[in-house]
């Protein structure tokens, strides 16, 4: 008997159910019970209760089971709800798998075995008490692995963090290197909230594959009239970050022809919009991100060198995501939980299998990729579960386990009975009188087992010996082969 009371939550219409279970139930549990729920009664249970019963029998209309489905797609959808355990009519299989597939728990069949029951709702209590401990110690591992939207709990984030922490108030320049995919926006982003200018713009731009021109008037603002198309003046970039912070990722794509203009921004702190004389001043801190190798740009006469030491005060490089695998879970439940929201599924965990995939891979496209392969599991995940065959393939074949068939408990446990009665007759030499005995059951039993599963002699025969006998003489004869290959048993 559990030393704790279990708070039971008991969902049925039928009042005199629920008033004779509850009693039935006897010590250990104090029960609940509700003929509707809707609006705040459900972040009500979630606070009180530590079990739902719910009585799926007394919630249909003429055998449809929607309003109990819908009842529980409503809870299901409560943070942290408690496990529901469904009274069911059970012999409708499809019902069971029905209530499973809308989050139930666990099933019992309806009049209840109360000693059943009681092991169920134990069972349930001790899993939603694991649960919250887990959801307590993952909220921990947050905080302390966490920088903003960063997350990481290596050794080489957390190293990052600290350096976050320390340059963000000073006023300096800074450098972000790493892999495509890594964070670095997400990292320029976190030292500019922790900076003291929080409160004005942080501007994003990117470099990347764009004509000298157009990123000229992206940062620097042209005039009216300034060029065929300027109907009206328009800031830049540099203008929209004054007093704020601007970001310039793929830095390392700035053309020569800019490069000394941006110089003479960080030195002087003015320039001036295309098409104009008038000086405008700007204070702005400027953080820098790129893919490439600065350093030998700067030996290969493509990057200036004083503007990379001017920019370069202070260097930060984010790891690939391959050098930090036990950072891994860590993102891939929080990008689980954070899709489960936006696409409204009840997608909550991994199966062990799926997150050994998730660990073992290389991840080339580094946090941004593990991001989209989350994204897409949940889409495809139909259960509270995502699994092997969820995963895009790339990920599937780096996993050590040779198939991903998603075949059923019940095929799987037939094709493996299949498997052994073959092998068994073929050693018997499809003696069945024989084959029970070895087997352990009775011959009667062995024949049904065939006709259950479909074996056939001859066609066994034809797919191992291509039209012979099972040892690859003719087939027409079942005594010949015995006679000519007799079963060990009659050998000795």
């Amino acid at each position: 008997m559990s030393d704790q009371t279990i708070r039971l939550c008991f969902l049925s219409q039928d009042s005199s159910l629920a008033a004779l279970v509850g009693r039935a139930l006897g010590e250990g549990f104090e029960t609940r019970t509700s003929d509707e729920l809707h609006g705040n009664r459900l972040n009500e249970l979630r606070e009180w209760c530590d079990v739902i019963l719910i009585d799926l029998r007394t919630t249909n209309v003429q055998g449809d089971f929607e309003i109990g489905t819908r009842l529980m797609d409503a809870i299901s959808k409560i943070p942290s709800h408690p496990p529901m355990v469904v009274l069911c009519d059970g012999e409708n299989r499809s019902l069971l798998v029905g209530v499973m597939e809308h989050g139930a728990y666990d099933s019992v069949t309806n009049p209840p075995n109360m000693i059943e029951l009681r092991l169920i709702l134990r069972r349930a209590f001790k899993f939603h008490s694991a649960q919250k401990e887990l959801d307590r110690f993952r909220a921990d591992a947050r905080g302390a692995g966490r920088l903003h939207e960063l997350l990481g709990t290596s050794t080489a984030m957390q190293e990052l963090f600290a350096l976050a922490q320390k340059i963000a108030p000073c006023d300096v320049n800074v450098l972000v290197t790493g892999e495509t995919g890594t964070g670095k926006e997400l990292l320029a982003r976190a030292i500019h909230q922790m900076s003291g200018r929080n409160t004005r713009p942080l501007v994003a731009f990117s470099c990347a594959n764009l004509p000298e021109t157009l990123i000229e008037d992206e940062l620097f603002g042209h005039e009216k009239g300034a060029f065929t198309g300027a109907l009206m003046s328009r800031r830049g970039r540099l203008e929209a970050a004054d007093q704020g912070t601007l970001f310039l990722d793929e830095i390392g794509d700035l053309t020569l022809g800019l490069q000394p203009k941006l110089l003479r921004v960080l030195q002087e702190r003015k320039f001036e919009r295309l098409g104009s004389n008038a000086t405008i001043n700007v204070n702005l801190r400027l953080i820098c991100a790129t893919n490439r190798n600065l350093g030998e740009m700067v030996q290969q006469g493509r990057f200036r060198e004083d503007l990379y030491y001017r920019m370069n005060v202070v260097q930060m490089t984010l790891p690939p995501l391959r050098d930090r695998r036990d950072d891994i879970p860590l993102l891939a439940h929080h990008f689980l939980q954070v899709s489960s929201q936006q696409f409204n599924k009840k997608v909550k965990r991994f199966s062990q299998p799926a997150l050994h995939a998730l660990e073992e891979y290389a991840w080339p496209g580094n946090v941004r990729e593990l991001e989209n392969a989350v994204q897409r599991a949940v889409v495809l995940s139909e259960s509270q579960s995502v699994d092997v065959w969820h995963l895009p393939a790339a990920i599937r074949s780096n996993c050590d386990e040779p198939t991903f068939s998603r075949t059923s408990y019940e095929e799987e446990v037939r094709q493996f009975k299949r498997r052994l009665l073959l092998r068994t007759l073929r050693e018997c030499g499809w003696r069945k009188a024989e084959s029970a005995r070895t087997l352990g059951v009775a011959r009667g039993y062995l024949h049904r087992l065939i006709n259950q599963l479909d074996i056939n002699q001859r066609e066994d025969e034809s797919h191992n010996g291509n039209g012979n006998g099972v040892n690859g003489t003719n087939g027409s004869n079942g005594g010949a082969v015995r006679e000519k290959f007799p079963a060990p048993k009659q050998l000795m």
